[in-house]
């Protein structure tokens, strides 16, 4: 185990607010597929052990059936409130917002999120319906009830239409972001929309080409760089999001792992390095979520 005394770096959004560059999940790992299941002990404990070892970003959801998981962790934890950047997303009661945004803040045992996402677009069956969503994320955040409104999984056409009747831009995007699935990298349409609009890159599934879409391309690169480095595969994916100012979601149950990924605050990647990755990262296509969404070569 590391035992490293470092601080995630923060990036500061387009409505002024910072996160941390990387965020503890509670999604996949943890997921429910029952929210009347009782309380999942487990899951509460490792959240509490990640905000010991300094992950005060905590992304959460209504469909992971786990916010009250990680309203117990927080309570228990005594972490100051502002210390905190809480995320959570609505999809399930996306209709209503007004009541989801309530919903999850009692299990949460919160005042207000720091960042509410529309957790996917594949709700909407037109514009107006994406535009209609936003509009009441908008009063949401003037409820004073999120600090920072987003969205994930949209497209650039889920975020044109957005845009065109918004009076609050999304500060982040989050969607699945990792060497194996770059959207057409920088240049690539969605990509440089976001950055043209200040909306920021939120990568969940980071690690993904270190775990399950190996092998692949980059396995040679990655372990020359981790050697290099002195850390692990998954430390290199992590800072390969952090210094494209990325803002990286995972997580483990796993004490020692975490600890471990605090070391990709110890170093960075040369400016040669991070185009190399995704350069080779490019030769390969995998998505691990959503396929069913998608055509099999699109990515998009």
């Amino acid at each position: 185990m590391a035992n490293l005394d470092v601080q995630i770096p923060d990036l500061k959004l387009n409505d002024g607010m910072s996160i941390p560059l990387i965020g503890y999940g509670t999604g996949t790992a943890w997921y429910k597929s029952d929210s009347g299941g009782g309380i999942d002990r487990k899951m509460v404990d490792a959240t509490k052990i990640a905000l010991k070892l300094g992950y005060y970003h905590l992304d959460g959801a209504e469909v992971y059936n786990t916010e009250a998981e990680l309203g117990i962790a927080i309570k228990e934890s005594e972490v100051s409130r502002g210390k905190l950047f809480v995320t959570t997303k609505v999809i399930t009661n996306i209709k209503d917002i007004p009541n989801a945004i309530d919903t999850s803040l009692k299990k949460l045992q919160l005042d207000y999120v720091d960042l509410y996402l529309i957790h996917s677009p594949f709700f909407a069956s037109s514009d107006s319906d994406l535009q209609s969503a936003w509009a009441a994320m908008e009063k949401v955040k003037a409820d004073g009830k999120a600090k920072s409104i987003g969205v994930s999984n949209y497209l650039l056409p889920h975020l044109t239409a957005t845009m065109k009747t918004a009076k609050v831009t999304p500060s982040i995007n989050q969607i699945e972001y990792h060497p194996y699935l770059q959207h057409r990298g920088h240049d690539g349409p969605l990509l440089s929309y976001m950055k043209e609009h200040h909306i920021a890159n939120s990568a969940y599934a980071p690690l993904t080409a270190v775990t399950k879409a190996k092998p692949g391309p980059l396995d040679e690169l990655y372990a020359d760089l981790a050697k290099k480095y002195y850390v692990s595969e998954g430390e290199i994916a992590l800072r390969w999001c952090i210094d494209q100012d990325v803002v990286a979601i995972t997580t483990s149950g796993k004490e020692e792992r975490l600890s471990d990924y605090l070391r990709a605050m110890t170093f960075t990647l040369t400016p040669k390095e991070i185009n190399e990755i995704s350069r080779v990262g490019d030769k390969k296509h995998f998505r691990g979520f959503w396929e069913a969404k998608f055509e099999e070569k699109d990515r998009s």
